[in-house]
C-alpha cells in the first residue's frame, strides 16, 4: 500500500514561500537510521531462507533426528554375544596344570536369544521415537519460520512508523516557519509557534522510542538468524504484498491442520510407541534363551592308561524363570497401559490445544484485517482530505493553526496505525500458516 501525496501547500505570506509539503505516506523511501542504510536489504523470503539455514535451535533438532535414526538398527540387533577364558580347578599348592586330572583352560562362547517378537516389538518402538524426533523437526522448522516472518514484519511496521515520524518532523519545521513568519509580521499568534514547536519535540521524543523499539526488534530477528544481535539489518524497499484476502471457514482449516500438523502426528506417532511399548512388556514375560559352547583344555598324562588327557567339550542352555512376575512384570504392564493412557490423553489436548488457537488466530486475524482495510480505504484518504481542507483555510485566516496541526496529528497516526494493523494481520496469518501446518498461508 503507497499512500498518494496530499497537494503542495500554496504561499502563505508574501514574503515566505514553503517548498512542497507532503503528507506523509507510503510513496516515500525508506528513512531508517543511518547506521543501518549500508547493510543489504532483506527481504522476507531471504530471511525464512536464512533463518533455516543458519538457525541453532533448528540444526539440533535435526542433528537429533539423524542421531534417533541409528537406534532402531540397535534396538532389534541380537545381544552381543559373550567369549570367556577360564582356568578351572587349579590346585592351590603348586598351581600345576598337571597335576590334577580335573585342571583345564576353558574356552566359552554364550549367545543370549531374546524371545520370538521381542527385538521386532525393541525395533518398532525406536522407530516410532526416530519418527517423532523428525515431526518435532518439522513442527520446530514451522514455528521458526513464523518466528521469523512476524519479526520481520515488526520490523517492516517501525520502518514505517520511524519514516513517517521523520518526514512530520520535517513537517513541523516548516510549520514552525511558518508561524515565526506570520508572527513577525503581526499576522499570527506567539501560541501558534509554541505549538509548533511543542508538537516537534514530541515528534523527536516519538522517534526515540520508535528507534528504540527497532533495534530491539532487529536484534531479536538476527538472534533467529544467527547473526551477532548487534549487526545492522534493512529490510527490502517494499513488502513482499499488502494484501490480506479472505479466510476460509474455520472448520476447514482445523481439518487441514489434523493431517497436517507436525504436533498432532508426533503425538500420534507416540501414541503407536506405547502400543509397542505396552506389547514389548507383555513379552517381557516370556523367558530369554541363553546358549553356549565351551571347550576345555587339559595337560599331563592319565595314569591308567598312559597317554596324554582328552580335552573336555561342553554345551550349555539356560532360561530365566519369572519367578517374581506379580511384583515386576506385571508392576511393569500396568505402567505401561498409564503411559499409553498419558499418550492417548495428550494426543486430545493436543487436538483441543490446536482447534483453540486456529479459533484465536482467525479471530485476531479478522480484526487486524478489517482495521487496516478501515484505515487504508477510509481514515487515511479522510484525514488527507482534511489536511488539504485546513490548510487551505489556514491560508486565508478562516482556520486557526491548532487545528491544522491536529489534522496532521490526526493523519499521521492513522498512517501509522494502518502499518501497525496490516503487520498484526500479517503476523497473525504467519501464525495462523504455522498453527495449520504449513509454512505460509495465503502469501
Amino acid at each position: 500500500m503507497r499512500f498518494s501525496p496530499a497537494p503542495k501547500i500554496l504561499h502563505i505570506l508574501s514574503v515566505h514561500r514553503v517548498s512542497a509539503l507532503l503528507i506523509v505516506g507510503g510513496a516515500v523511501a525508506h528513512d531508517v537510521t543511518g547506521a543501518e542504510t549500508a547493510a543489504a536489504p532483506l527481504s522476507l523470503d531471504a530471511a525464512v531462507t536464512m533463518a533455516e539455514q543458519r538457525n541453532p535451535g533448528l540444526a539440533r533438532l535435526r542433528a537429533d533426528a539423524a542421531a534417533m535414526d541409528a537406534v532402531p538398527p540397535q534396538r532389534g540387533a541380537l545381544p552381543d554375544p559373550v567369549l570367556s577364558l577360564n582356568a578351572a580347578n587349579l590346585p592351590t599348592d603348586t598351581f600345576d596344570l598337571d597335576q590334577e586330572p580335573m585342571t583345564q583352560i576353558q574356552l566359552s562362547i554364550t549367545q543370549s536369544l531374546p524371545f520370538p517378537g521381542k527385538r521386532r516389538l525393541r525395533r518398532s518402538v525406536a522407530e516410532h521415537a526416530a519418527a517423532a524426533a523428525h515431526h518435532r523437526y518439522a513442527e520446530g522448522r514451522l514455528a521458526l519460520v513464523a518466528d521469523v516472518r512476524a519479526g520481520w514484519w515488526t520490523l517492516f511496521q517501525l520502518d514505517r512508523a520511524v519514516e513517517i515520524v521523520t518526514r512530520n518532523q520535517r513537517l513541523m519545521r516548516d510549520f514552525v516557519e511558518i508561524a515565526h513568519t506570520r508572527y513577525r509580521v503581526g499576522d499570527g499568534l506567539q501560541q501558534d509557534v509554541l505549538l509548533a514547536q511543542l508538537e516537534q519535540s514530541r515528534l523527536a521524543e516519538r522517534q526515540l522510542g520508535l528507534e528504540g523499539r527497532r533495534r530491539a526488534a532487529a536484534a531479536r530477528l538476527n538472534a533467529l538468524l544467527d547473526r551477532p544481535g548487534y549487526e545492522r539489518l534493512r529490510l527490502a524497499d517494499a513488502p513482499p504484498n499488502d494484501r490480506l484476502p479472505d479466510l476460509p471457514p474455520t472448520a476447514t482449516l482445523i481439518t487441514r491442520a489434523h493431517a497436517a500438523r507436525p504436533l498432532l502426528e508426533t503425538q500420534r506417532t507416540l501414541l503407536d510407541a506405547a502400543d509397542s511399548q505396552l506389547d514389548l512388556t507383555r513379552r517381557e514375560a516370556y523367558p530369554d534363551l541363553r546358549v553356549g559352547a565351551g571347550y576345555g583344555y587339559r595337560r599331563g598324562r592319565d595314569p591308567l592308561r598312559d597317554e596324554p588327557r582328552p580335552d573336555f567339550f561342553s554345551v550349555m542352555l539356560s532360561i530365566d524363570l519369572p519367578l517374581h512376575y506379580r511384583s515386576k512384570q506385571g508392576k511393569a504392564i500396568e505402567q505401561r497401559m498409564d503411559e499409553r493412557s498419558g499418550q492417548r490423553l495428550a494426543l486430545d489436548d493436543a487436538l483441543r490445544t490446536v482447534e483453540g488457537e486456529i479459533t484465536a488466530h482467525c479471530a485476531d486475524y479478522e480484526a487486524a484485517r478489517r482495521k487496516a482495510l478501515l484505515l487504508r480505504d477510509t481514515i487515511v484518504p479522510q484525514a488527507q482530505q482534511t489536511v488539504s481542507s485546513m490548510l487551505a483555510g489556514y491560508q486565508v485566516n478562516k482556520v486557526d493553526f491548532l487545528n491544522v496541526i491536529s489534522a496532521q496529528i490526526t493523519l499521521y497516526n492513522a498512517q501509522i496505525d494502518y502499518y501497525s494493523a496490516l503487520a498484526e494481520a500479517k503476523q497473525t496469518l504467519a501464525r495462523l500458516a504455522s498453527v495449520v501446518g504449513t509454512e505460509a498461508l495465503y502469501e
